[in-house]
């Protein structure tokens, strides 16, 4: 007969009883209950100390100097300049979708500004959020347009603060 089931059994020595401290001196977990004797890790409640815990010395995180402050009212812009646009693009339109295909902004990216760094050497139809004085004077020089895209309206839970009510 093959096996079934009901004649599975685990291997030798897999299945054990647990452990049982203090219990009396007779089963060699008494007594102390296998915790050796006084000191911090013989107290109850002792499970590890916690995370940044230096044994009573001044910890790390304390010991540093805190500087600066995150503002929470921040706006993350990412910045390309017109001299790499007339570098990756000969001719069209180059709005957010076709500077994220090249490589120029990352996905996550809200905001996009042109700066005015580099030559524009052909007329191209820029879409941005924002642009520099220089950048708008090189893209029309060159005969181009630069059109500027709406913001999107940022919800003041994501700006740190908290939601009008």
């Amino acid at each position: 007969m093959g096996t079934t089931l009901h004649t599975l059994q685990g291997p030798a020595g897999a299945k054990r009883n647990r452990k049982r401290v203090g219990r009396g001196k007779g089963s060699g977990h008494g007594e102390t209950a296998g915790k050796g004797t006084k000191g911090q890790k013989a107290r109850t409640g002792h499970h590890g100390a916690r995370k940044g815990f230096e044994g009573g010395q001044m910890p790390l995180q304390r010991r540093l100097p805190k500087r600066g402050f995150k503002n929470p009212f921040r706006r993350e812009v990412v910045v390309v300049n017109v001299g790499a646009l007339g570098e990756r693009f000969s001719d069209g339109v180059v709005d957010l979708d076709r500077l994220r295909d090249a490589g120029m902004v990352p996905r996550a990216a809200k905001l996009v500004k042109i700066l005015g760094e580099g030559e524009l050497p052909h007329p191209l139809t820029v879409r941005a959020h924002l642009f520099s004085k220089s950048a708008l004077e090189k893209i029309a020089k060159a005969g181009g347009r630069a059109e500027t895209l709406a913001e999107r309206p940022v919800p003041a839970t994501e700006q740190g603060g908290s939601a009008p009510v």
